[in-house]
């Protein structure tokens, strides 16, 4: 029977967004009320957060949160309740969530005080007399609340802890123990002990009653030490505890039919009017001649996306006639790298530093393929906006980028169930020939616009992973 979860994460979209973790976030509540599931999610109240979300009740406070008063708020965002913790010596500052510009040196009390409030409201409930039936956590920023409540001997609510990116682990100081309420018994490997210090992210791993990633083939890869980044030999020993579940995007958000930020609305019945949409693209970033496909790239600027590869590639992808557009901030030698692109080849290559949701859409509507050689992709979005928008993904084959774009090998053609193009490993080599791929197959009009109409045919939205963690959440509560 459905019954409540509370979700306990440190972004969620549409307040707070740094990454992915806020889309999904965001996105859960209204997916899984479709399901019959009641879902709140406890984030904190970083500024203007509070008026942003009408929180005006309170349904819960302490006098003690790790160094001032604490209490929690709750609000409406978009039909979706949200708990915001009210805590100003904690999160009442400038800047972004983690920092301004650097890590806030005290982020493992910041986060460690909204995993345990999640803990207790787990185990209290809320003041309106809300219980959950599951405590769901993302990431580092969580991960103490599933260990919190395994310590306080708590065993009707059930956890679940997800991994949106194992990269990021909430490392502190194993002098902190005490002061973040942890048992020094429980200092051990098999639980908050990390390689001589603390980690949010393996606490929760440990302690959660399930795990879950953001994709099948992350789940696999992540028990593997070339991605598991030291925590690969537990969740090889959780391996039965371990799904991945395929994150989705907002289909009404996202959906060239009606989209208001781009000029020239189009739908798989209506590709021709793509067209105009990649005029208007390459007026916008001063781009000439593009004889071959126009290729975008939006993404953090990092080694980790393969925006290198990008920079090695580039000069013989425009000289095969192609053309690129890029947007996102990151890496200095890499924003330089880009820059320096650039000035070699006026015309064919544009660069916007910084993110700007509305181009980004311009540009999904007028690029004919997105470009992601990421390293590592626990899931990814971009590659589901290409596939909503008809602008073709060519992927590195890992995570989630393997597990949703069908590559157009030979078969896979002759089949008709290609929608784009994906390459290991992930090197220049294999890279650049994609990039000769793509070049190739958007010479044949006809094949490529079945491509174009068959990425555009995928259900890219919440309902299949919402039933999913619906069943998840069920088997816990049985």
């Amino acid at each position: 029977m459905p019954g409540r979860v509370l979700s306990v994460a440190s972004e969620y979209v549409p307040l707070v967004k740094t990454g992915g973790l806020a889309d999904v976030a965001g996105a859960l509540p209204g997916a899984l009320a479709g399901q019959g599931w009641d879902m709140r999610t406890l984030l904190p109240a970083y500024p203007g957060l509070i008026d942003k979300a009408h929180a005006t009740e309170e349904v819960w406070s302490h006098l003690d949160l790790f160094g001032g008063p604490g209490r929690v708020l709750m609000g409406q965002v978009g039909g979706n309740a949200v708990l915001l913790l009210d805590a100003p010596h904690l999160y009442d500052r400038a800047g972004g969530p983690y920092g301004n510009p650097k890590d806030y040196p005290d982020n493992a009390q910041r986060f460690a005080a909204l995993s345990w409030v999640g803990a207790r409201i787990a185990i209290d409930g809320l003041s309106d007399g809300w219980v959950p039936d599951v405590l769901h956590c993302h990431d580092w920023q969580s991960g103490f609340a599933p260990a919190y409540l395994r310590f306080s001997g708590d065993k009707r609510v059930k956890s679940v802890m997800t991994i949106h990116n194992i990269a990021f682990q909430g490392n502190a100081s194993a002098a902190l123990l005490g002061e973040l309420r942890l048992p020094f018994e429980a200092f051990n490997s098999d639980a908050l002990e990390y390689w001589g210090h603390l980690s949010s992210l393996k606490a929760g791993l440990a302690t959660a009653d399930v795990i879950t990633t953001v994709s099948p083939t992350y789940a696999a890869e992540l028990m593997r030490g070339d991605f598991g980044m030291g925590m690969q030999g537990l969740l090889a020993y959780r391996a039965a505890d371990l799904t991945g579940i395929l994150n989705g995007i907002d289909e009404d958000v996202w959906n060239p039919e009606t989209d208001t930020e781009i000029a020239h609305r189009y739908s798989k019945t209506s590709l021709a009017k793509k067209a105009p949409n990649r005029a208007a693209l390459t007026a916008e970033f001063g781009l000439t001649g593009i004889d071959g496909p126009l290729a975008i790239v939006v993404s953090r600027l990092t080694d980790q996306k393969g925006i290198d590869l990008i920079v090695e590639c580039a000069t013989d992808f425009v000289a095969m006639g192609g053309g690129l557009a890029i947007l996102g901030s990151g890496e200095a030698h890499l924003e330089q790298a880009l820059k320096d692109l650039v000035k070699a080849h006026p015309g064919k290559i544009g660069l916007r530093i910084g993110y700007d949701e509305a181009l980004a859409h311009r540009m999904f509507a007028g690029g004919d393929a997105v470009l992601v050689p990421s390293r590592f992709e626990p899931c990814g979005l971009t590659q589901l906006y290409g596939l909503r928008y008809g602008c073709v993904p060519v992927v590195a084959l890992t995570g989630g980028l393997a597990d949703t774009v069908i590559d157009a090998n030979p078969m896979a053609q002759q089949a008709k169930v290609a929608t784009g193009v994906q390459f290991h490993p992930v090197d220049a080599l294999a890279f650049g020939q994609a990039l000769r791929r793509l070049v190739d197959l958007h010479e044949n009009s006809k094949n490529w616009s079945a491509m174009q109409k068959r990425g555009m045919s995928q259900a890219l939205g919440w309902d299949t992973s919402a039933a999913t963690y619906a069943q998840l959440y069920e088997s816990l509560t049985a």
